[in-house]
């Protein structure tokens, strides 16, 4: 008594020894499903960790530049806009957020070898990890920042007094990029060597 049918033993000899062409259609077509699976995989994780509820996971973060990102201009203001870290520290086209989701996972590895994984610790290397950030938002010429800031949108009138001279006289000189200035625009400043 035969239990599989005649077709499927012939089916399953064919998709074990195959034609060279059939072969090839099918490794194409499980490596383009393969790649759009991987693909929507990378993607998702990488647009997963761009969350402020992943960012305060560690509690590390929670514990200190969250509380102090929830006392400042970008957390709560007038207008009802949020940044978020990756608003800040991530950035938007794909190339170069990889490089900077590869960087992170070399703050990852510091948190998990307990570089950074107490408060105390945290605020020991905070100098080091703050210039680190500022010399690469320096690099880009606050990329970021200008992802949601321009000197073109700004309304020079309702900013004080002294913050309208200031922005109109860097939109003037076209030198100065935002980090010069705002460092301590979201974080508080970490001391100095010599405080």
């Amino acid at each position: 008594m035969k239990l599989v049918p005649h077709w499927l033993r012939r089916l399953w000899t064919r998709l074990r020894t195959p034609a060279a062409t059939w072969s090839l259609g099918t490794l194409l077509l499980i490596g383009g499903f393969g790649g759009i699976i991987f693909w929507g995989g990378l993607n998702t994780a990488m647009e997963q960790t761009n969350t402020l509820e992943f960012c305060v996971t560690c509690h590390v973060m929670r514990d200190t530049v969250y509380e102090e990102y929830k006392l400042s201009v970008h957390y709560k203001n007038a207008s009802g806009v949020r940044a978020i870290c990756s608003d800040c520290h991530v950035p938007k086209d794909w190339t170069h957020k990889v490089a900077r989701k590869i960087k992170a996972s070399g703050e990852v590895y510091h948190w998990l070898m307990g570089t950074i994984g107490t408060p105390e610790k945290f605020a020991a290397h905070r100098p080091v990890m703050a210039e680190r950030v500022w010399k690469g938002m320096k690099a880009t010429d606050s990329r970021e920042c200008r992802n949601c800031h321009s000197f073109e949108a700004m309304d020079f009138h309702k900013q004080s007094q002294r913050a309208a001279e200031k922005m109109q006289e860097a939109a003037q000189k076209g030198q100065d990029t935002c980090i010069d200035c705002h460092k301590g625009i979201a974080h508080k400043l970490p001391p100095k060597d010599d405080d």
